[in-house]
């Protein structure tokens, strides 16, 4: 088993096995988000409270959920970067950091226009708007430290620590409606027992999650094909792929 890990953590084996995995993901993604936006918007019955406001959800609760997993994933990742230095693991945390970003901007945005119609205010300092915009800043200084050095090992080192440090705040993001008196709503699929979401609403909303998980792997398998490329440019497979894709 470890000896497929080795070879998986190989520049180009990893390059190969994205390069076959990366349309299905992105297939997968365009079929379940295709299905749940416009089930959701079409035919799912509008909430007895929030009317056809709650139709935002599809969208919203997705890039929410995602932008959680993404941090975790590149915590987790940084931690291999600061112990073993694998340089594919430096690529993952640097590819993940514009996606993440880009999720928790979509989720702050919808968010924000789910809660002028709920609050009356597009933006209240609530515990969780407030931990998730924290989760914005800190991929956002990934992204800038990355930026900041010209050595890209060290840059994702750099980024790797900033990363594991900034985990603390997903549980905080997670569990900040149930630690503090906050005016955003309660987990509705994401707790234990049964959901509280009615089977015609959560079909479409588990359908657009899965589709919104398979476009992020998709987006972020491609960023480390380029980030692979980019750091072995030097190198024989990598030149015998540019020229290959120059050719055609």
């Amino acid at each position: 088993m470890w000896t497929w890990f080795h070879r998986l953590a190989s520049p180009p084996s990893f390059y190969r096995l994205a390069e076959r995995l990366a349309p299905w993901l992105g297939l997968g993604a365009v079929v379940l988000l295709a299905f749940g936006w416009f089930y959701g918007l079409v035919y799912a019955p509008a909430d007895y409270q929030q009317k056809d406001a709650f139709r935002i959800i599809y969208v919203h609760v997705p890039a929410a959920a995602v932008s959680l997993s993404l941090y975790s994933a590149m915590a987790i990742a940084g931690v291999i970067v600061v112990i073993w230095r694998i340089k594919l693991a430096e690529c993952v945390v640097v590819s993940i950091a514009p996606v993440g970003a880009s999720m928790t901007a979509i989720a702050l945005v919808t968010g924000m226009l789910w809660g002028k119609p709920m609050w009356g205010a597009y933006w209240v300092w609530d515990a969780r708007l407030t931990s998730e915009l924290v989760l914005l800043f800190l991929y956002l200084g990934v992204i800038g430290l990355h930026e900041a050095f010209d050595d890209a090992r060290a840059a994702a080192r750099a980024c790797s620590l900033l990363a594991i440090v900034g985990s603390i705040n997903v549980p905080i993001v997670k569990f900040s409606v149930e630690w503090w008196n906050s005016l955003h709503q309660g987990s509705t699929i994401f707790k234990m027992g049964k959901a509280s979401i009615s089977p015609d609403m959560a079909l479409p909303l588990y359908a657009a999650l899965a589709g919104t998980f398979l476009f992020c792997a998709y987006a972020v398998l491609r960023r480390i094909q380029n980030e692979l490329l980019w750091r072995e440019r030097g190198t024989s497979w990598a030149k015998e792929h540019l020229s290959a894709v120059t050719v055609h």
